[in-house]
């Protein structure tokens, strides 16, 4: 619970949920509470671990402020068995949250009122904290007090706002001068808005059907946003925008904008690689006396015992170095080049300990098509969360500079000093597509003209979404077809790989040859765990040259046909519905929501193969 008003522990999450599922202003649906996860003021600055990839925090401090000066993972309480604290305060270990929506409904009484009334009273469990649970204290239809359940409708906007439902507004038409209690009862069985009334028992008013705070009538039945950011106790001073009925675990409550990067080596030489992958702890280091003190007390503790063999002014040097070329660093927007030139120059006495690169000949049988391909033995990968959106997901975006101002909303009330941070360690393929023979394929007549189309179907997108589509840029044909054909390998490869469909992630490197970064057309499939040993290699085993050309061809294979087909392979998205995917569906190419970078948009499979609506698009004849 929040910090501030009570120190009772009442769930557990796992860190990365932190970032995709339950970060900063989402609402954890726990056994008996809905809880809403708080901003970063309450949380406790000084505990948990301090993580180093400078490149993410450029890229931090580009979209935030330079005011940012860590990354930092969430507080992790230690086991209960191993520590010294009580159990009072290990219970303050961990992220804040408050209740939210403040509005309860008893099921047996069918009372509905908000916390503030004290009606209810909250029922701590200290042994089972998913017991936690606020109670009816005095409910006529029960001896005992029932615990009451959350209220499960809400109202928020595009702008990112989210609030309670206006129960009193809502069943007085606008006349809240009322202080009658409410009744929540349902009519029927189904559980929709249909079915369920709310009454006042203060007054005359007749009851009111929750169907009419939805769809059309819910624009003129509902009040405008009145600006609410419960994660932060604030309001925005104006918004112009008409509430939206959701209700309370909507998937589009709550999506998070996150930053990743993968651990790359940027320096030459093995010393310099060192003080990169320890730059955490030696860069409290303002002289050699302190640099020394550092490294003992390292040393003794087991660590750092790789700079054993090194002069304390070599380690000095380098550290001085590095310092003063951090402001190089810090102007690095782009976070995907720096991989792509250390994946295409693939270079294995760059190796370090948490980055591992073996290049290999390209898929047999599909040399023609690909220039290489990259055994990645271990990478590492650190995610930040900067905000999050409500109702429009970042998805639809490339990057997070795209996503409009409107629609993002802060993690603090105040500019951030640090970022929720977490890292992942596992193991990956990298593929690099021929230059040449892309650009062939660009240069098709109909290539040209069906991204064209596609170009077309993305303004009418931007327009339905009232979007600039100047800003909102097309990625262009050449991604397109990088996209489909990750997804389509990684449905392939998840089968034999041991790994589940979701526990895979994609990562494109696509830039057209006039770009002034250069040329780029690869893709790097990979798949990572919390764990401090990564994964078990299952999925860099299927990289060999033979049994990747047998999976590629297998996944092509399977894009011929789709169960959906002519209706998947007939899909346009300038007829009908407003969308950005041409052949694809849930049964041929889209995949889970966690390994798809662009949230299943961008793919049509008849740039990878012949279907059985357009032969002339195919890049693999």
């Amino acid at each position: 619970m929040n910090q501030s008003n009570y120190s009772y522990k009442v769930g557990e999450l796992r860190p990365s949920q932190i970032l995709f599922s339950f970060g900063i202003g989402a609402i954890a649906d726990l056994p008996n509470l809905s809880v809403m996860i708080m901003g970063l003021e309450d949380w406790d600055k000084n505990r948990g671990i301090e993580l180093a990839e400078e490149r993410l925090l450029a890229a931090v401090r580009g979209e935030l402020g330079q005011q940012v000066k860590q990354l930092k993972a969430p507080p992790i309480p230690p086991d209960e068995q191993s520590s010294t604290l009580s159990l009072s305060e290990l219970s303050r270990i961990g992220i804040p949250v408050a209740p939210f929506p403040s509005w309860m409904v008893c099921p047996k009484c069918r009372l509905l009122a908000p916390l503030q009334s004290e009606f209810f009273a909250l029922k701590p469990n200290p042994y089972r904290p998913d017991k936690t649970c606020y109670v009816h204290k005095n409910c006529h239809r029960t001896i005992k007090p029932p615990p009451v359940i959350p209220a499960r409708f809400l109202v928020a906007c595009e702008h990112g706002h989210l609030d309670d439902f206006p129960w009193m507004y809502f069943v007085h038409r606008g006349n809240i001068e009322c202080k009658g209690s409410l009744r929540l009862e349902e009519l029927g069985v189904s559980g929709s808005a249909t079915d369920i009334v709310v009454k006042c028992n203060g007054c005359d008013t007749p009851p009111r059907r929750l169907s009419d705070a939805f769809g059309e009538s819910g624009k003129k039945n509902m009040p405008r946003c009145r600006g609410r950011h419960p994660h932060l106790r604030s309001f925005d001073d104006s918004c112009d925008q008409q509430m939206k009925s959701i209700l309370l675990g909507a998937s589009n409550s709550w999506f998070g904008i996150t930053l990743s990067a993968l651990s790359i080596p940027t320096a030459s030489s093995q010393l310099g690689q060192l003080v990169e992958q320890y730059w955490t702890a030696l860069s409290k280091a303002t002289s050699p006396e302190i640099l020394n003190g550092i490294l003992t007390a390292m040393q003794a503790m087991g660590q750092l015992q790789e700079f054993a063999q090194y002069p304390l002014d070599e380690i000095w040097v380098q550290i001085e170095q590095r310092q003063t070329g951090q402001e190089d660093i810090i102007r690095a927007g782009d976070l995907k080049t720096p991989e792509w030139e250390i994946f295409s120059q693939a270079d294995p006495t760059k190796n370090t300990k948490e980055f591992q690169l073996d290049p290999v000949a390209p898929p047999k049988g599909y040399e023609h098509w690909f220039n290489q391909a990259v055994l990645v033995k271990r990478l590492r990968e650190v995610r930040a969360l900067i905000g999050f959106t409500r109702i429009q997901s970042p998805g639809d975006f490339a990057d997070a500079e795209e996503i409009p101002d409107d629609y993002q909303v802060c993690i603090s009330r105040h500019s951030p000093q640090w970022v929720p941070t977490t890292e992942v360690k596992g193991e990956g393929i990298f593929l690099e597509f021929q230059e040449s023979v892309l650009n062939a394929w660009e240069e098709r007549p109909a290539v040209k003209k069906h991204e064209q189309r596609s170009r077309e179907a993305h303004k009418n997108w931007c327009n339905v979404r009232s979007l600039d589509p100047d800003k909102v840029r097309f990625p262009g044909i050449r991604y397109m077809l990088l996209h489909s054909f990750s997804h389509a390998l990684m449905r392939q490869l998840a089968i034999e790989c041991g790994y589940n469909a979701a526990s895979l992630r994609e990562r494109i490197y696509s830039r057209p040859p006039e770009d002034e970064n250069g040329s780029q057309a690869g893709l790097l499939i990979y798949t990572a765990a919390p764990d401090s040993e990564g994964t078990l290699g299952g999925l860099v085993n299927l990289g060999q040259p033979a049994i990747l050309g047998h999976h590629i061809a297998q996944a092509l294979e399977q894009m011929r046909l789709c169960s959906s087909d002519p209706l998947c392979a007939e899909h346009a998205p300038l007829s009908g519905t407003a969308s950005l995917h041409w052949a694809a569906c849930h049964a041929c190419l889209f995949s889970p929501e966690t390994s798809c970078e662009r949230g299943n948009k961008y793919l049509d499979r008849a740039l990878l193969i012949p279907t059985v609506q357009l032969t002339d698009l195919a890049f693999f004849q």
